[in-house]
């Protein structure tokens, strides 16, 4: 199946942010900046499947975070698209400070978790970021890939950020970020214009 990057407008640039696939913590551990797990093999597969059809289109750079299972899936993507991954600490995960490596059925017994989760844009992590930092330093990012124009670029991040990162451009409080989802190896097209705006073509996205 052939299929094109959507539209751009005016002199933005496309920016695909791209969850990484799934593992072995999915779901039971906030795997957070601790973990090192890697792919399994469904993730592994649902990021071939990802890679097949974004080459057709192809894009300049793929940009990631250099948490391990980011990096492997931008080396899948890397092998499809003939691109050479690149590290990039903006779109890393949320430092969650103490909670990270830590199961969520633990979690949900902390007051402190409960609230962050009710009230993303004011409560406090524990000894880590603001929800707020982390989407200001990825969307800083992209606004700086996207300043010169230029062919799509594809950047691998963690649902909480691509999260933080729409609700950014659309003008959405951050308390609001649980209120859709961004599944394994799925990706959000966005129009960026450099400039601190953008505009949200795809959401969720199998390509």
């Amino acid at each position: 199946m052939r299929v094109s990057f959507p539209p751009g407008a005016g002199m933005s640039r496309l920016v695909g942010l791209i969850r990484h696939g799934s593992h072995d913590e999915l779901g039971r551990v906030l795997s957070g900046r601790k973990s090192d797990v890697a792919l399994n093999t469904e993730g592994q597969d649902e990021v071939w499947a990802l890679a097949a059809r974004l080459a057709v289109a192809g894009a300049a750079a793929i940009h990631t975070s250099p948490r391990r299972r980011t990096r492997e899936t931008a080396e899948i993507l890397g092998k499809a698209l003939r691109l050479d991954p690149q590290d990039d600490p903006a779109l890393d995960e949320i430092d969650f400070g103490t909670w990270a490596g830590q199961g969520f059925a633990q979690l949900d017994g902390d007051p402190a978790w409960r609230r962050w989760n009710a009230q993303r844009a004011t409560a406090p992590s524990a000894g880590g970021e603001t929800m707020a930092e982390a989407t200001a330093r990825a969307a800083a990012r992209l606004d700086a890939l996207a300043a010169d124009g230029g062919k799509p670029v594809l950047c691998v991040s963690h649902s909480d950020i691509i999260r933080g990162v729409v609700c950014h451009y659309l003008g959405l409080s951050l308390d609001h970020i649980l209120r859709f989802t961004v599944d394994p190896a799925r990706i959000c097209w966005l129009s960026v214009d450099g400039q601190g705006g953008a505009q949200l073509l795809s959401l969720n996205a199998r390509g």
